[in-house]
């Protein structure tokens, strides 16, 4: 006979393994629906992250690129390469900060701010379409719940 904590030491095992395969097919799926959704604007998933985190309010003066690459949770290294084909394009640029002069800021262009409203229609279409079944509740909850599994996550 099995020993019963076992019994829930493997039933865990197992949900927690189908938990994070699925979290990994949901960002997989992320990925590859949001970049179709976002292709007839020349827009990657990377891109729309970035050109997301610039266009709150709280960035209109800009970001360092250390405050974007905690923010995002992405590595400087990655980043740099994202931004390069970002300012190519000339959707964002890096200013002189006005707190800082030794330091710059990275911001939309106008060009930026105006390809992120053309977006914002194609992206709330596609937020209705993925969360479709979801409460209001339920997306709350969902929030929390992603919010403690990142914080978990960071403090491995």
């Amino acid at each position: 006979m099995q020993d019963l904590s076992s019994e829930k030491s493997q039933a865990a095992y197992e949900i927690n393994n189908r938990l994070f395969f699925r979290f990994f097919q949901a960002a997989n799926t992320l990925h590859t629906k949001g970049t179709q959704s976002l292709e007839d604007f020349g827009v990657t998933t990377q891109q729309w992250s970035v050109l997301g985190a610039l266009s709150r309010p709280q960035a209109k003066g800009g970001m360092s690129v250390n405050e974007l690459s905690r923010f995002l949770l992405v590595s400087r290294q990655n980043l740099a390469g994202l931004l390069g084909r970002l300012e190519r394009d000339g959707l964002v640029e890096k200013a002189t900060s006005e707190e800082d002069r030794r330091s710059r800021k990275v911001k939309l262009t106008a060009k930026g701010e105006e390809l992120w409203t053309k977006l914002a229609d194609p992206i709330h279409a596609f937020y209705d379409q993925a969360l479709k079944g979801f409460s209001f509740d339920d997306r709350l909850a969902f929030i929390h719940f992603i919010n403690l599994l990142q914080k978990n996550m960071s403090q491995l």
